[in-house]
């Protein structure tokens, strides 16, 4: 794996198996090129493949990317659990909020046979399953509950987002998922969930829409803004603690 090197520079890990099929992926470089020159936040950031994302400890920021079935499964977990039990600042985008879901469902839930359909068809007990109709390509309205990180994030309780996905949440793990302190705080205008994080994490955050799609100028969206900022709030007080 890279390793990323000594530096005042705050380190994000990009984690997926990079492509330039995927729209999200050509869209990231500009989107940190304009972080540096409109906000003054300056990532340090490295590509890592899913099948070397085993240890992704030391970084001030992960993002699990779209871009499954990945290479790797266990590596795209294995980058969740890292971020979810070290404090690291978290964003999962897309197939990000389809493994955090399933991360979560395994690691806190204790539901070892927790499964994605797309990988997995047969698996007995599926927390991601096909979308009743898919959302490749798609915009939709997303219900955001105001008292929520994201809602902190958005500064308004209704906005439309892009997507590119297939797969979701299955309805029948919601509440498992909620018991154990997931927290739902975006769903679309039927209620189904969309956005999901962690109370009592530094930074843990995941959207079924894509926000690197949101806008043409490349102009970072609210979410990405925020990760960026919680990069580098996590290397000030890595720092401090030295």
């Amino acid at each position: 794996m890279t390793t990323p090197s000594t530096t005042s520079t705050a380190r994000i890990a990009l984690v997926g198996d990079r492509s330039p099929h995927v729209r999200s992926h050509t869209r990231i470089p500009g989107l940190l090129e304009k972080l540096a020159e409109r906000d003054g936040l300056v990532l340090d950031a490295y590509w890592i493949p899913t099948e070397e994302a085993a240890d992704v400890d030391g970084f001030d920021a992960i993002w699990l990317l779209p871009g499954s079935p990945y290479a790797s499964e266990a590596g795209a977990l294995a980058a969740v659990t890292t971020a979810r039990t070290r404090g690291i600042p978290f964003l999962g985008t897309c197939a990000g909020f389809q493994h955090a879901l399933l991360e979560f469902a395994r690691g806190v839930c204790g539901l070892d046979s927790a499964s994605h359909a797309e990988s997995d068809p047969s698996g007995s007990s599926p927390v991601i399953v096909p979308l009743a109709c898919s959302l490749a390509g798609h915009e939709g309205a997303i219900i955001v509950e105001p008292e929520s990180l994201a809602g902190e994030i958005l500064g308004a309780a209704r906005t439309v987002e892009r997507y590119h996905c297939s797969y979701g949440c299955n309805p029948e793990y919601l509440e498992l998922l909620r018991s154990h302190g997931l927290r739902f705080t975006g769903a679309d205008e039927a209620g189904d969930p969309r956005v999901v994080e962690l109370p009592g994490h530094p930074f843990f955050l995941a959207t079924l829409f894509q926000p690197e799609l949101a806008r043409e100028d490349l102009a970072p969206h609210p979410i990405i803004r925020a990760l960026a900022f919680a990069a580098v709030h996590h290397l000030e007080a890595q720092s401090a603690a030295v």
